[in-house]
């Protein structure tokens, strides 16, 4: 059971918040072009439990349902992305207008986010992220949204986790588009990156007043003291929380990274480094790392090839989520105050732009206590120094969760995916009142 201490207080002005992806719940597929993701769900095999995100929540037709779900639980922020392959079809954008005028109506700031991994499958087909071509399709995109969506949109974030959409569906293989190029798909990473800049230059160009990137970081703790764990559990940290991180914050790539990329990566490094509002972190979990052991292996429902120069090891001691990652609210703390002494004060404000958990159920007591020892954890970050300026769950409500599919449930409100009825959990009613207090 969730303790019954109230969450400590956070700053006046606060931004509290819960998160979406376009894939991931709006459906509507045939009133959108082909994504990456629309023909890696139809190769057999690819989704855990056989779904696909053509219908996912039917967020497309009930968003205003959804936007009173919103203005229930009491948020100020809404974070959601826009899809991409939906923007490219005649009249595209015309939902988001409809969306962002419902959640301006009920006093809930529109945070969207323009990449959330669903890139349109002509542009993959054309090349895709390999390619620096997609970079400046990316800028063009992001002119249209902001041109249109821009007077009453003030805070945007560019991209969603691109070292995930680099290593989980370029290097591996286990996400859309499929690939598995191993180190093969460095280009990825910095053409994403590229594709930042860009748009932050598209954003200031229209008006935006706060721009961010969200990319998700955790500690990397060495499996022991020996010098190989030690050293590929570095290597680890570089490819996770410094790879994505250096570059926009420090205008430079991790020592040995640089050459590794395509064209002409100092003049590229000006633009990925355009000064940023804030910053947006992702949270989950911590992770340990060796080194290679000469197998593969199944983490966290992603197999990790055994030619990789680190292994990835359980988290002992710990309770486990419904995906078998390890719950470890303190290591968000040691996280952030890691970032604040790393970079100094080229680290913007910090806005927390996802933490959740999957659990079943609807008296989902488990995420209760999860996400109350994660406000704690917060909250001992920013006593510490670190200037946090919001905090956003993930998610509003259980969605098509990419490779597993139906199967993991992360959100506050349960979806039943055979009527599409909602229905909050505990987590919702508690989280509301968390946000009562915070008002109070």
């Amino acid at each position: 059971m969730a303790t019954t201490n109230p969450v400590p207080r956070f700053p006046a002005g606060f931004q509290w918040g819960v998160s979406t992806s376009a894939h991931q719940i709006e459906g509507a597929v045939r009133l959108r072009e082909p994504s990456v993701w629309d023909a890696f769900t139809d190769r057999p095999g690819r989704v855990k439990d056989g779904s696909t995100a053509a219908v996912a929540c039917d967020h497309y037709h009930r968003y205003r349902e959804d936007v009173a779900l919103l203005a229930g639980l009491g948020v100020n922020a809404y974070r959601f992305s826009v899809s991409w392959p939906r923007v490219l079809r005649e009249g595209g954008l015309d939902f988001y207008d409809r969306l962002v005028d419902e959640l301006c109506a009920a006093g809930v700031r529109p945070v969207p986010t323009l990449f959330h991994w669903d890139l349109p499958l002509a542009l993959h087909e054309a090349g895709g992220w390999l390619k620096r071509d997609t970079a400046a399709r990316f800028a063009e995109y992001v002119s249209l949204v902001a041109g249109r969506l821009g007077d009453r949109v003030r805070q945007w974030i560019t991209l969603n986790e691109p070292a995930e959409h680099t290593l989980l569906g370029h290097a591996l293989g286990t996400h859309a588009p499929g690939e598995r190029l191993m180190f093969g798909a460095l280009p990825v990473a910095h053409h994403q990156l590229l594709a930042h800049g860009l748009a932050v230059r598209a954003l200031r160009a229209a008006g935006a007043a706060e721009v961010g990137i969200t990319n998700s970081h955790g500690p990397t703790w060495p499996a022991s003291p020996e010098p190989v764990d030690v050293e590929a559990a570095d290597f680890y940290d570089v490819l996770l929380n410094r790879l994505f991180a250096d570059p926009v914050l420090l205008g430079a790539y991790p020592e040995g990274f640089g050459e590794l990329m395509p064209g002409e990566v100092g003049a590229d490094l000006k633009v990925i480094a355009e000064p940023l509002d804030f910053y947006g972190v992702n949270y989950y979990a911590p992770t340990k790392v060796g080194a290679p052991q000469g197998e593969e292996i199944d983490f966290g429902g992603v197999r990790m090839p055994a030619e990789l120069p680190f292994s990835v090891r359980e988290i002992e001691g710990r309770p486990l989520t419904d995906f078998g990652w390890p719950v470890v609210p303190e290591a968000l703390t040691e996280l952030l105050t890691a970032f604040r002494t790393r970079y100094g004060d080229r680290l913007p404000p910090v806005v927390v732009t996802e933490n959740g958990c999957s659990y079943e159920g609807l008296d989902d007591q488990d995420r209760i206590t999860y996400l109350d020892g994660h406000l704690r954890a917060l909250h001992r970050a920013l006593e510490a120094g670190v200037d946090v300026r919001g905090y956003f769950v993930w998610s509003l409500m259980d969605n098509f969760e990419w490779a597993e599919g139906h199967a993991r449930r992360f959100g506050l409100v349960h979806v039943d995916f055979t009527t599409l009825r909602r229905t909050p959990k505990a987590s919702y009613h508690w989280f509301r009142e968390v946000l009562r207090a915070q008002r109070g």
